[in-house]
């Protein structure tokens, strides 16, 4: 069984948008005002090595699809990110705007479509960005592991991760590491009952 892994950079009071820079967000690259020193980089490279493919929405998926082709990297982050499997939920995206290497477009029911990429053999589907697809997967409770930067710094507006939660969902905290810069990475499993 695969299991769905939300992965964010988040400010204190959780906004998750644009922390790259690539938004024209208010704060654009917020992120890159601190350094997550190498307790991060393991941080991002375990999840990604413990992915087999990304799952993602349109809007994180165009992004991605401009950007990632043309990166090289010596820690072959890069490689990984453009050799995997890549599912995109879009109702609007074209067959042929998915230009990124192995890449498929979810168009039907959610919850059906993800369950059945869940029941397969294989490593984490691995969401980042999509904060749409992230709170729909948070809904329909497909979400198994949360794993959060989070960032010393209030922004006060935006997108939020959690934002249109509408029932309690309790959560269990497994792993905190805290880098000098005060990144902390959080890393939940929903609180099965």
């Amino acid at each position: 069984m695969s299991r769905v892994v939300i992965s964010e950079f988040v400010s204190l009071d959780g906004i998750m948008e644009d922390p790259g820079g690539a938004e024209g967000y208010k704060y654009p690259g917020w992120s890159f005002q601190f350094d997550r020193g190498p307790e991060g980089g393991k941080f991002k490279m375990d999840e990604l090595r413990a992915a087999d493919a990304l799952l993602l929405g349109r809007v994180t998926y165009q992004g991605f699809a401009k950007a990632w082709p043309s990166y090289k990297d010596d820690e072959d982050f890069a490689d990984k990110m453009n050799s995997m499997r890549k599912y995109v939920v879009s109702s609007t995206l074209k067959d042929a705007d998915a230009t990124w290497n192995n890449t498929k477009i979810i168009r039907g029911d959610l919850a059906e479509e993800v369950g059945k990429l869940k029941a397969q053999r294989g490593g984490d589907l691995l969401v980042a960005g999509s904060a749409t697809l992230a709170h729909a997967l948070t809904e329909h409770r497909l979400v198994d592991e949360y794993r959060l930067m989070v960032y010393p710094v209030l922004l006060g507006e935006g997108k939020r991760l959690f934002s249109s939660v509408s029932d309690m969902a309790k959560l269990k905290l497994v792993d905190v590491v805290k880098a000098d810069s005060g990144v902390l990475m959080l890393t939940y499993t929903p609180a099965r009952s």
